[in-house]
């Protein structure tokens, strides 16, 4: 059997299964269609976009640089409570979807590179779990978003390099001052010589404050990074 046969018929296979055992949308629940992954059409039409990419002084860009001397700030999505962007983020994080991080890196990296940013950065860190907390959750959530940008931009990324080393409470409820004190001190840098003299994408979930990105980066840049911009998979204000 020739290889393009061999596709076809598993190609056929599929399509008959999923009449059976549908793949669904974890936007809407409805049924996904063929070509379509983890989120269907409409869904990702519908996303909330921020289109911070194409604002230079956008808000995050004003916040952070009075902080952090960044390149770049940008969120893909405006999170509003029981919206779309929260339920994509609930899944993400407690329901065992890391497909949900890495389809809206692909889907927000297909953006940058329509803007022209595909040779901005040398390598995409995200902001760490706690080791317990990762092994809770099995995966880092801002990882699987440094991942699917990562696919589409054909830039590195390296979950390795930052390290939380201190296992912090949520940041949910708490206050500016307290999110602040809160990551004060909990970051540190493995393998300085990935980072020296390079262009570094951090990378998150969710920026409120911006004190988690705020602390982290601050250990990037006094490690030796050349440049420091920002992305996240969305703004909660």
């Amino acid at each position: 059997m020739t290889a393009s046969l061999k596709d076809r018929f598993i190609n056929l296979g599929k399509d008959f299964l999923s009449l059976f055992f549908p793949n669904y949308c974890l936007g809407c629940n409805q049924a996904l269609v063929k070509g379509e992954d983890t989120l269907c059409t409409y869904c990702l039409v519908e996303l909330p976009k921020t289109y911070y990419h194409q604002q230079p002084n956008n808000p995050i860009q004003t916040r952070l640089s009075a902080r952090l001397p960044i390149k770049h700030a940008w969120a893909y999505l405006k999170f509003r409570k029981t919206g779309i962007v929260q339920h994509l983020l609930h899944a993400l994080k407690y329901r065992n979807h890391p497909e949900v991080g890495i389809r809206l890196g692909h889907a927000y990296g297909f953006d940058l590179v329509k803007a022209g940013y595909q040779n901005s950065f040398d390598l995409i860190i995200p902001v760490p779990l706690h080791p317990s907390r990762k092994r809770k959750r099995g995966y880092n959530q801002s990882a699987k978003f440094a991942e699917g940008l990562s696919d589409i931009l054909k830039i590195p990324y390296d979950d390795d390099v930052s390290l939380r080393t201190v296992s912090t409470s949520t940041q949910t409820k708490k206050n500016k001052l307290q999110r602040w004190e809160n990551v004060e001190s909990v970051f540190s840098i493995h393998h300085i010589d990935q980072i020296k003299e390079k262009r570094i994408l951090l990378v998150d979930d969710v920026i409120t404050t911006g004190a988690t990105i705020e602390a982290c980066g601050n250990h990037l840049l006094k490690s030796g990074c050349k440049e420091l911009s920002v992305a996240c998979i969305a703004e909660a204000q």
